[in-house]
């Protein structure tokens, strides 16, 4: 007999789903990735010169960008419940305060807040650039859901994922320790990238229905749940594909090989992906699945970085 409480999960569940804390490290890893490059790269200079790896600028920069997830998850919601596509999302966060304009709002706090943290990083270094890629970013996010843009509609939240996580996030936190560029740190911004937009790839399986009803034309509505587990399964083997070319190029130090250690949490979602794809009950789970693999994936990159010789 089904329960009353598997009917009605408690609020406490649901608020735990709407505020999402696995999905703040798409925040964590970018940064500590881009900085790990920055650090391996530069540490001999870094040493001649008699400085070292700025944390005052990691952390706030760190900080700042789970701000600003904060504003992408609630203004999600809230683009989303104006559709109508959340209709049937219980962890919605305008479904359970029932107040769309107070959500809004709150997201507009958590980027403010969020853009004057990398604005300070850029006051401290008398330089715009890093506050020029993060606005970049989040005006890409914004047209993810929001009006009149709606591009995750169409089909190209992927692309958007993996540009504003990968090259933009990871180059501006580069720049932010080295005031320079690097080819090494563009290549891991593709992995990293990837591995963020892997995330968004699954959260589509289980909503097909829901995607169709509001006219949402995601990957998934497009090519079938079949053929997506197929993207899926070679999206994520291009990830350690990426990294040993990195290594055979001598642009990543061996080290970097480390993420392989990753690789029975790509398997178990791929397997996971490719035997469930069907069934929206089951492969819901999915994208909790792709947020380990994003972020013990990322942090062994980054090791792979910090550790190098």
């Amino acid at each position: 007999m089904t329960t009353f409480e598997s009917v009605n999960p408690p609020k406490s569940k649901l608020w735990l789903a709407a505020i999402k804390p696995p999905m703040y490290t798409v925040a964590i890893i970018p940064i500590t990735v881009g900085s790990a490059v920055a650090y391996a790269q530069n540490r001999s200079e870094l040493s001649r010169l008699g400085t070292s790896f700025d944390l005052h600028v990691f952390l706030t920069f760190l900080l700042s960008a789970i701000a600003i997830i904060a504003w992408l998850n609630i203004s999600n919601d809230v683009y989303d419940s104006d559709t109508g596509i959340d209709i049937n999302k219980a962890e919605s966060v305008v479904n359970l305060t029932g107040n769309r304009n107070l959500m809004l709002w709150l997201g507009n706090l958590f980027l403010g807040s969020g853009l004057v943290g990398i604005a300070t990083i850029s006051w401290w270094q008398q330089d715009l650039t890093v506050v020029a890629l993060v606005m970049l970013s989040c005006f890409l996010g914004y047209t993810y859901q929001g009006p009149p843009f709606r591009l995750g509609y169409q089909g190209l939240g992927e692309i958007i994922c993996t540009i504003c996580f990968g090259p933009l996030a990871m180059s501006a936190a580069y720049y932010s320790q080295t005031h320079s560029w690097s080819i090494a740190n563009l290549i891991a911004s593709l992995i990293i990238g990837i591995s963020t937009s892997l995330i968004l790839f699954c959260s589509h399986f289980h909503q097909v229905k829901d995607d169709l009803a509001a006219g949402k034309l995601s990957p998934i509505v497009r090519m079938g749940t079949r053929m997506g587990a197929e993207v899926l399964t070679w999206s994520t083997a291009s990830i350690y594909l990426l990294t040993a070319i990195g290594v055979i190029s001598k642009l990543f130090p061996v080290a970097t090989l480390l993420i392989f250690l990753s690789l029975p949490l790509a398997i178990k979602l791929t397997k996971f992906v490719c035997e469930y794809h069907s069934i929206p009950e089951l492969i819901r789970t999915c994208k909790y699945l792709a947020v380990r693999l994003h972020f013990v994936s990322g942090l062994l990159l980054a090791l792979g970085f910090y550790v190098s010789l």
